[in-house]
């Protein structure tokens, strides 16, 4: 039996689409689950090796459900990512017309990405969230709404008619999907990656979060994604989502994520893996006094003058 991957299902959802972009999908058995907690939770209890689901959108940026989920639990790590452009389609029962739809449903990352062409189109139309766009479809299906927005892809599979197509508020809108197993060493360095980590301040002081973007700030470091969550523990009370371009085999990477780990009061390493935006070639390169070399030459800099041969 082959291995598994969980993705956030029922089949026909845009992360299907996106996982099977992956080569290794196709040695896998694949595997819907009803939410991005059940997938993340399939692979914390073995059930299967890794699980696929979206983690950010250009329209809204990070999706807090997984972010969260990440955050939160048994540790867990990203090994790949995935860009999927994205379009929806207003898929109805055959027979629906525009002047029929009372209730339209989808995953709520899709609100933002339909929310003034439903006010221009369906004004009166009364929204239902959805565990995912395509379970949308299916609640579609069985009756219980009227409309859901979901790719044009899933039509077919839940017996459903396209009645609008390329629907979107954001040109070039795209959604971000991981690969996410447990915990083992990260694959080698490509030239274009980028590292992922969650942290807790120590204590709430003026300039705490300046003093962790510092950190990479002074190592030249450009952030991706920057997300505060909320820890549970009270009003005010936050942590933050990082994604940083590098590897943690980078001197840079390294010696950030080594200050973090003395001002943090806990630092989560969510892993370092190949970037979906760019190739190797097209990477910049470091700032000046950034890169592995240099950081190797002020060490041994330092070495000297601990010597007396400076």
């Amino acid at each position: 039996m082959p291995a598994s991957y969980a993705y956030l299902g029922p089949e026909g959802t845009f992360t299907e689409v996106a996982l099977r972009t992956l080569p290794e999908a196709a040695t896998r058995e694949l595997i819907p689950y009803v939410s991005v907690q059940s997938a993340l939770d399939a692979v914390r209890a073995g059930e299967a090796e890794a699980a696929f689901v979206p983690i950010e959108n250009s329209v809204e940026g990070g999706i807090t459900t997984t972010l969260d989920e990440l955050v939160a639990g048994a540790p867990l790590m990203i090994y790949r990512e995935v860009l999927l452009s994205i379009t929806f389609a207003l898929l109805v029962r055959p027979g629906t017309e525009l002047s029929d739809i009372k209730t339209v449903s989808a995953h709520p990352a899709a609100q933002p990405q339909v929310r003034n062409w439903l006010k221009k189109n369906l004004p009166d139309a009364h929204w239902e969230s959805a565990a995912s766009n395509a379970d949308a479809a299916r609640l579609v299906q069985e009756g219980q709404y009227d409309a859901a927005f979901a790719g044009e892809f899933a039509a077919a599979r839940y017996g459903l008619e396209a009645l609008e197509t390329g629907i979107h508020d954001a040109e070039n809108a795209q959604t971000r999907f991981v690969l996410v197993g447990r915990p083992a060493r990260p694959a080698a360095p490509t030239g274009a990656d980028k590292t992922s980590v969650v942290l807790w301040q120590r204590d709430d002081h003026p300039g705490g979060l300046r003093d962790l973007l510092g950190e990479f700030a002074t190592r030249g470091i450009n952030l991706m994604l920057l997300q505060s969550r909320p820890t549970g523990a009270g009003i005010g009370n936050y942590c933050f989502c990082i994604d940083a371009e590098g590897h943690i085999s980078d001197r840079r990477v390294a010696e950030a994520l080594m200050g973090l780990k003395r001002i943090c009061l806990q630092v989560r390493y969510l892993g370092s893996y190949p970037r979906a935006d760019m190739q190797p070639g097209e990477v910049q390169p470091p700032r000046l006094g950034t890169s592995d070399e240099a950081f190797v030459a002020a060490a041994d800099w330092v070495a000297q003058c601990q010597d007396g041969r400076f």
